[in-house]
């Protein structure tokens, strides 16, 4: 009789075994990997938006801070910048940061009511809790990341966890 070349069922069902075993260690690291990203563009994005609230209020001293995220930006979310930048689209920030999602964060802006707007408050969260990211961020006119370790900020306040500490 010839010899037969080539993989048995048994062996080929004992390569898969091990490779789904392989998958099922693996996918969870990624999944964790993905969160920290996320969760690290978020900070870095509030970042961001305050180096954006302050040349904003350097520029226009009238205006003080901005009004709205989207005058941070470009004034819209395919508008292109204008030259000279104006109050209305300062271009200090990019125009998907500005238009309030980015990485798997929404962002929500508030700010005092008032000519010059004399404060600021920038807080994200995860679009899909558990999945895009776990913490949330916030910051306001004292240009401190703060974080909560699980759910949205109610308010951004000097009780919120600093980042970093």
């Amino acid at each position: 009789m010839r010899k037969q070349k080539g993989f048995s069922l048994i062996e080929l069902l004992i390569v898969v075994a091990i490779i789904l075993i392989i998958a099922a260690i693996a996918i969870p690291n990624l999944l964790r990997a993905k969160i920290a990203a996320n969760e690290s563009a978020a900070a870095s994005g509030i970042r961001t938006i305050n180096t954006g609230e302050i040349s904003y209020a350097n520029t226009f001293p009238t205006f003080g801070y901005s009004a709205t995220l989207v005058v941070l930006g470009t004034g819209g979310l395919v508008t292109p910048c204008p030259a000279p930048p104006t109050n209305a689209a300062s271009c200090v920030i990019d125009s998907v940061l500005a238009n309030g999602i980015k990485q798997g964060y929404t962002y929500t802006y508030g700010n005092t009511v008032g000519a010059p707007v004399v404060a600021y408050q920038i807080r994200n969260v995860a679009t899909q809790p558990n999945q895009s990211g776990v913490r949330s961020f916030c910051s306001f006119e004292d240009a401190v990341v703060r974080f909560q370790a699980s759910g949205a900020i109610a308010a951004c306040t000097g009780t919120v966890t600093v980042l970093g500490q």
